[in-house]
């Protein structure tokens, strides 16, 4: 039997509210196991993650290389200046204050450089992702290596995912993108209107052996690696220095670390 995609939507959500589905079902350990550490820790072979070391960096310039590597590599388009609505607006890393990226660590005492120290932001990959549980199509799905990847050509536009994701990481293509990307990459997918998008950890690079584009141009301050490899650029470099991740007291356990602090912290 067919049914068409505004059928389909309707039935979604009248199954939500028959369900009696709050924002808190969808995370998978409640705020107080969260927040003592307990969430369980993936043990498969490998499980990709980003760390952003926010000390290297320093100019505009430095923020604009990885955001304009990663969208000009993706298709991303340009949609804020020629449209003037913010929820036009398709990101996969954008940049905000520390007051924004980690509201629940603000510290009315932290210097106020720090606070107004910029920190790129991304899809987080979680290891227990919220936007997978409620995807009814499972154009959202995590690959047994942690990343979190996203069809395109599966997602109906219910954007249940983008209401499930506490980290704002998602963007919807109300318009036709097409027109506004800059220099159209033919190696890489465009989307179509009413579908949602994010980072992907440049899952297609990875496949060819490469780095993440982001990581690429960062000129040292991004790493990626494998997470469960104790001998990994990544672990070494969160042994031996001071990182946060965003909104741990959910239990999503982000696969994206941010440094903050030195080797003084070695033990």
């Amino acid at each position: 039997m067919k049914i068409d995609r505004r059928k389909f939507l309707k039935m979604a959500g009248f199954t939500g509210i028959g369900l009696g589905l709050s924002a808190a079902d969808i995370f998978v350990k409640d705020t107080a196991e969260a927040s003592s550490g307990h969430s369980a820790v993936s043990t498969a072979a490998v499980r990709h993650a980003m760390v952003i070391d926010v000390r290297k960096f320093k100019t505009p310039e430095d923020y604009q290389k990885i955001t304009e590597a990663c969208h000009s590599i993706h298709n991303v388009p340009t949609l804020i200046p020629e449209k003037g609505n913010i929820r036009h607006e398709i990101k996969w890393i954008w940049n905000v204050p520390y007051g924004q990226a980690f509201p629940d660590q603000v510290n009315h005492y932290h210097p106020e450089a720090f606070k107004q120290k910029q920190f790129p932001l991304l899809c987080n990959h979680c290891d227990h992702p919220p936007c997978v549980r409620v995807c009814p199509t499972k154009a959202t799905f995590k690959r047994p290596d942690g990343i979190v990847q996203q069809d395109m050509h599966r997602c109906i536009g219910c954007r249940f995912c983008m209401a499930a994701c506490p980290f704002g990481a998602r963007s919807f293509n109300f318009v036709d993108p097409r027109p506004f990307i800059p220099a159209r990459n033919s190696e890489y997918p465009t989307r179509t209107m009413g579908v949602v998008e994010k980072c992907t950890f440049c899952s297609e690079r990875l496949e060819r052996g490469l780095q993440p584009a982001c990581v690429e141009a960062s000129n040292g301050a991004m790493a990626f690696g494998n997470l469960n490899d104790p001998e990994s650029e990544v672990r070494k470099i969160l042994k031996t220095s001071f990182s946060l991740q965003r909104k741990p007291e959910l239990g999503t356990m982000p696969s994206v670390f941010y440094v903050i602090g030195g080797e003084e912290y070695a033990g």
